[in-house]
Parts: structure tokens; sequence; C-alpha cells
């Protein structure tokens, strides 16, 4: 038998191709409800219509971007347009329609757009401005959605209870029963009148009834705690502003005029143009089929909905939303699909398919029992040619348990119990702080044996302060009491610099909210920077708006470092980087001394910083280092920010606690058998001073840097993956290679955390991808399984402890599923065969009991 499931009724938890999902649906034959059995599979059908319809669309919008760059080169005027404003449109206050703005970015209509006055143009007959975005007026955004539209996609209508009932009738055996129930109430009452005659018949049609009812109440109650999870995965937000106010908001109230603003990883919310911005790459992959990221700039502004920032930041103005985007349409038919069923459903499917043919055979001889019995009788009777209506309504009767011992017998609630534990333990888990995005997840973290968890936000707090500095080579605590000390001690030259660097050289903002509060947006590294530079008296502001910014180099995980050049008020091009300390600090060659004076960079000045990084580390702190360089010989946008030649400006070190609870929860992991293995980007110090607090490195367990690990040959892999309990300083490729090795040499289920984008990869191959829900970008948490709401560690444990009460709970509902039946099977069986009859009420009350024992589960 194991080897027939293995063999027919084997998937992965995560992608399986569509050649083992057919497969199992083929060998699974004869169903009793094929609406109710495939109800939470994957719609095959519908998925290869979204794959034609997607590749449709590649291909048009392919044709439509080789136009485009085409007429880039022919484009020599303006010429009029023919457009013409709809009325209605005018009425409202607005010089563009829908239908126009929708042909703009979707065709990539550079002539178009030059025509309506480029952006700026565009953003005029939207009514709106680029620096302080929409009115937040309720009647004119109101306005605003009727002409235009709201950013949703179609779905589909949820069902309603009487439509789960009308399913359950579609039971092919149940149908069969009624057949039976109706001749019999004919032929009792013919025979014995009214009502002794119709027992029979309305006992089987209230168990039918019975049956469905409870079905179908079983079915609604999972449809609506899955209609509960899909509005959950639906929460997306993003920073918009309105009425020159930075402000969150969910990406469905979005309209065409909104100014949104757009980080690296970011999905764009909705078809729209690019209005500023630096090193703006996009991948368009799952529209164009390209994999090769476009550059967005001026020159190109299309910005489409569904696509993902690559690289770099920017505003965009929104042009289109919900259906008449590509991604709407695109959507609608994806989301018909459904997701792929688990390997438990699948298996179970198996179970019942083999029981329900061992059930069809015993039903089978069963009746040929029966009637044997009453043609033997006949036969000594010598009454074979006569028949009576009692004898006719005995066959009638004999055919009506054969059919019960079918119903009885195939489970077919078997893997419709999987989906019921599952979807009750995802809506727990929600409670939980943990949002399930895939089905499977919830059952593969049940056998999870390794779990590859980032330091920063998921065991520790992400709430950071910088409590040290090596400024101008003098190691200082800094503290609220201490701050104006802190400035007079450096040469005033110097803390002009280190604010220029500080808030020129940021990913992070600090804004004015709707309540009129200034706000610090970014990462928690990016506010305590920010934090700390406001605290020495500095002006964000101020400093912006002295020199201009050349180019941006947004951080990643690759390079662990970020830039910008400046071009300074007084003339001239400046540089300045920030990143992982001994990155930056191998690219300087320079220092500022504690006179303020740029030195050259001894071996006596790189032992103190390196140690001074060293003891930053070993007290969990999170260390950066600042840097600058004068550009003398000019500096072209389109080339890289060069990566060495640097003066030192100094070192900070920033505390991030662990979390309360974080060193309980590897201790229950440990003891449930699943290893817990530290994976960050951070120092190598850092990390095992957080791991040690955590309890995650022991005494015989390794770390290792992620430069050290990659170098390592497949056999120094072998023996050292095991042991690895501590990975620094480690690169996205270098935890893929980890997860791969765990999962391909060690066979092993591993979950993996993961908030950046370019975690993406080693989230899609780990058996559980966990995205964090506050740090994570929409990138990452596409390519997850799980999000974890809060970043805590402790949830990742929740999810374990509730992924194995789901095999418990599916464990004890097959043993009791199995029981009834095989033992209802075994005394109808035993019955016919030795007394010629068959305990009828015994198959009707398991048939019941089926029914309601799908609640069991809960």
């Amino acid at each position: 038998m194991e080897s027939y499931l293995n063999e027919n009724f084997d998937v992965k938890s995560k992608h399986s191709s569509d050649e083992a999902l057919e497969r199992w649906r083929e060998v699974c034959g004869f169903v009793k409800n094929p609406k109710r059995r495939f109800r939470f599979t994957a719609n095959l059908p519908k998925r290869y219509e979204a794959a034609a319809m997607r590749r449709t669309n590649q291909e048009n919008l392919r044709v439509a971007v080789l136009v485009s760059k085409a007429a880039l080169q022919f484009i020599s005027g303006v010429q009029a347009s023919d457009y013409v404003v709809p009325e209605e449109v005018k009425a409202a206050g607005f010089q563009i329609c829908a239908d126009e703005l929708g042909s703009l970015a979707e065709g990539h209509d550079v002539k178009k757009l030059k025509v309506h006055g480029g952006v700026d143009g565009v953003a005029a007959k939207l009514s709106t401005s680029t620096t302080n975005g929409l009115t937040s007026d309720t009647s004119l955004l109101n306005k605003r959605q009727q002409v235009y539209g709201v950013n949703k996609f179609a779905e589909a209508e949820a069902k309603g209870f009487w439509v789960f009932v009308w399913e359950a009738l579609h039971d092919m055996t149940l149908m069969i029963l009624g057949v039976c129930a109706f001749v019999s109430l004919i032929v009792g009452i013919a025979m014995e009148g009214w009502p002794k005659g119709a027992h029979d018949g309305l006992g089987i049609v209230a168990s039918i009834l019975l049956v469905v009812f409870v079905t179908a109440t079983s079915d609604y109650r999972q449809s609506l705690q899955f209609r509960d999870l899909d509005k959950e995965k639906k929460k997306i937000t993003v920073q918009v502003t309105r009425s020159a106010c930075r402000q969150k908001m969910s990406i469905y109230d979005l309209l065409p005029g909104d100014i949104v603003h757009l980080n690296i990883g970011d999905q764009v919310p909705a078809d729209g143009l690019f209005v500023s911005g630096f090193s703006v790459l996009i991948d368009e992959s799952s529209l164009t089929g390209e994999s090769e990221p476009v550059m967005v700039n001026a020159e190109n502004p299309f910005m489409l909905s569904g696509t993902k920032l690559q690289d770099g930041s920017c505003k965009m103005m929104v042009t289109t939303v919900g259906m008449r985007t590509q991604w709407g349409k695109l959507m609608a038919t994806l989301s018909e699909g459904g997701d792929d069923e688990t390997p438990l459903q699948v298996k179970l499917n198996g179970v019942a398919t083999i029981i329900g043919k061992v059930g069809l055979f015993f039903a089978v001889v069963t009746f040929a029992v029966m009637v044997q019995g009453l043609f033997m009788t006949k036969l000594r009777e010598g009454t074979i040619w006569s028949w009576s209506g009692e004898e006719a309504l005995q066959m009638l009767e004999f055919f009506a348990v054969a059919v019960t011992i079918v119903v009885v017998a195939v489970p077919e609630g078997l893997p419709l119990a999987v989906t019921l534990s599952l979807a009750f333990a995802m809506k727990k888990m929600m409670n939980d702080k943990a949002l399930v995005r895939h089905l499977a997840a919830c059952e593969t973290m049940g056998s999870a044996t390794s779990i590859c968890s980032d330091k920063t936000g998921t065991l520790t707090t992400n709430h950071m302060t910088l409590v040290k500095s090596c400024i101008c080579m003098g190691v200082k605590e800094v503290g609220n009491d201490n701050k104006a000390s802190f400035c007079s001690d450096i040469p005033e030259s110097t803390v002009k610099l280190l604010l220029q660097s500080i808030f020129t050289n940021t990913g992070g903002e600090i804004v004015i909210n709707k309540d009129g509060q200034r706000e610090i947006l970014g990462t928690p590294t990016e506010t305590a920077l920010l934090e700390f530079g406001l605290s020495l008296g500095g002006d964000s502001q101020a400093e912006r708006q002295v020199s201009k910014i050349v180019k941006v180099e947004p951080f990643n995980s690759t390079k662990k470092r970020m830039g910008v050049v400046l071009q300074l008020p007084e003339g001239g091009l400046r540089a300045h980087t920030k990143g992982a300390s001994e990155i930056v600090l191998a690219g300087c060659d320079k220092v500022i001394n504690s006179n303020g004076e740029v030195v050259p960079l001894d071996e006596k000045s790189i032992n103190h910083l390196n140690a001074t990084i060293n003891q930053f580390a070993n007290e969990a702190l999170r260390t950066l280092c600042l840097a600058y360089m004068e550009l003398e010989n000019g500096f072209s946008p389109d080339n890289a920010i060069p990566v060495s030649g640097y003066t030192c400006i100094g070192i900070v070190g920033i505390k991030d606690p662990v979390r309360p609870g974080v060193k309980e929860s590897v201790a229950t992991c440990r003891s449930a058998g699943i290893t817990v293995r530290m994976v960050t980007g951070d120092n190598i110090n850092t990390a095992k001073a957080i791991a040690r607090e955590c309890g995650i490195l022991t005494d015989d367990g390794i770390a290792i840097e992620g430069p050290d690990f990659r170098e390592k040959s497949q056999e120094e892999m072998l023996a050292l993956i095991p042991k690895i309990q501590v990975m620094g300083r480690s690169s996205p490729m270098d935890k893929h290679t980890l997860v791969k090795q765990l999962r391909t040499t060690f066979d092993e289920v591993v979950a993996v955390t993961g908030d950046g984008t370019n975690d993406a990869p080693a989230l899609h191959e780990a058996d559980i991808g966990l995205a964090m829900g506050i740090a994570g970008t929409e990138v990452a948490k596409e390519s997850a399984d799980v999000i974890i709401l809060d970043d805590n560690f402790s949830t990742i444990v929740t999810v374990a402890k509730w992924g194995r009460s789901v095999y418990i709970n599916i464990q004890k509902f097959v043993q009791f599923q199995l029981t009834v039946n095989i033992v209802a099977l075994i005394v109808n069986f035993s019955s016919a065969c030795l007394t010629g009859k068959v305990i009828i009420r015994i198959c009707l009350s398991t048939s019941i009991l089926n029914s309601f024992s799908s609640f069991l589960c809960e």
C-alpha cells in the first residue's frame, strides 16, 4: 500500500509539477462527489488559462516596449493631439479619462505622454501635485473614485450556505440512495399502506438529509475561515503623500493622482509614472517574461502594477488602478487557480481511493451473497419464476444495502478533514501573529528539523539606539546626558561632515505626519542614525537643500554598503559611504584625527579602529563605518560610486536588545529536536555575542563568516554544516547554499526567515519560507509561505507547535474514521454471509457519524 501511495499520490509541499497534480487525480478514478472531493485543490484548467493569458500579456507588453524604444528615436517634435476629453470627466474637474491613462503606461507610449505634456502635464490634467499629492477632502476623493475606479481586483462571489447544500447533494451514492428511498416509499405504501409501508423509505430520506446538512454546515464554516484569512493576506500598505503629509495607506485605497513612495523590494501597487528617484531597476518578468531588469527614469517613466523594485527608490504618480491594469486582469484569473493541495491531502486521497475500491468489492460481494440467498430460498420452494411485490422490495433493499456499504466504506471526508484541520490551525496561528499564505506550510512546519533565523528583528527587538561611537579616533559613549559635551570634544568641521553624511547618505526620511508631528521613516538602523544626527543639532532639510544629490546607490545585502554623490554649494563633488565596518574601512586610506585633520591611515590607526570594531561587536552592538572622499577628477552619474580611496569619519555602535523569551524558545526547539541556526549579515563577533545570549551558540558549535563558508569544497561542507550554529557577514547566496545543502544532502526539513529582496531565493528554496511582516519587503513576503506579523522568533516556535498539533489531530481523526468504517464493513459483510441479512441501521448511522466526525478535527 505504501509503495502504491508513493508511486501515485506523492506530491511536494512546494512547487509540485502539473504532471504530479494531474496523475493523482486520474488515479482516483471513481469519486462519489467530485465537487466536494476536489474543492480545496488546485483548479488546473484555470491555471492553464491564466498561463495562456500571461503569455499573451507578455507578448503584447514586449511589443509595446519595443515600439516605445523605436518611437524614442524618431520623435522630433510633439504633434497636436486629437484626443477629446469625455464630458463626464470634464464635469468632474479632470482633463484626461481612465482609458487614456491606461494606454499610457500599458503601451509605454512615449509619444502620447509627450502630447499630454509629460509627467507634469498628466499631473495637471489629474488635478494633483507631484510634490503635495492629492488633497484629503473626502468628497473630492469620492468624485475621483467614481471617474477612475478603485484599486481592487474582481473576485469570485462568496458561496452561500445553500450552495454547499446543493454541492453535498451531488454525491452519487446519496443520489442512488434517494432513488432507492423513493421506490421503497412507492412499493411499501402500495403493499402495506400508510404509514407502516413508508418507514424504511422515510428513514433513508431522513438519513440523507442529515448527512447533507451536516456536510454543508462543515464546508460552509470552512469557507468562512478561508475568507477571513484571504482578507488578512491582502493587507498591504504603502507610503503615500496626501495634502503634503506622508502617511501609510492600504494599496486598495490608492487613486489616480496619488504620489507613492517606493523602495527596494516593494511591489508597484498600480500602473503609474516615475516622478523622481535614483538607481531604479524594475523586475517586469511577472508581466513581460523578460529576466533582465528595466531601468526606470525620466526618459522611461512607465511603471506597471505587479512589477517589483529590484534596486533604488523613487516617487511614483498613480495613473491606472484595479481591473484597468494588466496585473488586475491577470490576478483575477490566477486567483481562480487555487493553491496546490498539500502532500497529506493527496496521501489521504490515495487512502480514500484504496478503501473505496475495497468497499466497492465488499458491496458487490454482499449484494451477491444476499441475492444468492434469496434465489436459493426460491429454488427450494420452486417459485423461481414467480415474484411477489414483497420479494421485489427485498431485492431493492439488498441494492440499497450495497450502496450504503459504499457510502460507509468510502471515507470521502478524509482528505477534507486535513483541510479543515489546517484551516483551523491557520486561524489559530493568525491569532498568534502568524499569517499562513500557503496551506501546506502548516503541515510542513510540523516536521521541521532545522530553523535558519535572521538576527536583527527576529532574535532582537529591532528597536535600535546609537550608544557608542569612535569619531576622530576617540571612543565615546553616547547618551542623552552627554550630547553637548560630545560635540564640544569634536572639531566643528568634523561635526559638519558627520551631519552631512548622516542626513544625505540615508535610506530614511524625516517628515511631518498628518498629525503635524515629526516622524522618522526608514529601517531601525537608519532611524537610530537620524535620531543621533538630530540630537547633535542637525537639520535634515537644510542639509539636503544645501547640496544637490547627483547619484544614490541604496544599501543591499550583497554590497553591505550604500553611497551618495553630492554636488557641493561651493563647487566640487563629494561621495559619502556607510555600511559594514570592516568592508568600508578596507576601502579607506585616510582618517580624521583628534584635531580634525585628514591624515594617512597607518598600521597603528587601522589596528585601533579594528580593535574598536571588535570591542563594539563583542558587546553585541551593530557596527557601521562612515566615510567620505572628495571627487577631484569629476564624476559621471552613469558610473558606479567608487569603493576605495575614502577618508574614515568614524565608527558607530548601535544597540539592538535580544527579545524577551527568545532564549526559552530556542531551548524549546532544541528539546523538540529542532536545530536553530543564526544566519546574519552582521559582524561575526556581534552575531556570536547575540547567539550566546539567545542560547544558540554552544561550546561544541561553530561560528563562521560567509566569505569563508563559500570557499569550502563539497567535502569540507559535509563535515562543517552539521556543526554550524552561527554564520556572520553572510550574503543571500550563502544562506541559499546552506539551505540547499541541509535539504538535499542532509535530508532535513528546513524553515528559513528572511526580510530583504535578496532573501527571496532562500525563502523559495526552503521547505518553509518565513517572511517578516514588519521589516520584510513585499518581494520577501511574496516568496514566503508564512508571514511572521510581529517579527518575533517565539512566533516561529508557535507555528511549529501548531504544525505538530495538525498531525496529531489528523492522526486521531484517521484512526476514528477508519475504525468506524472498517467495523461497519466487517459487521455487515459477516452478517450478510452468515445470516443473509445486514444491519441497515448500522450502515445509516455510520454514514451520519462520518459526516459529524469532520468536526472532531477542531
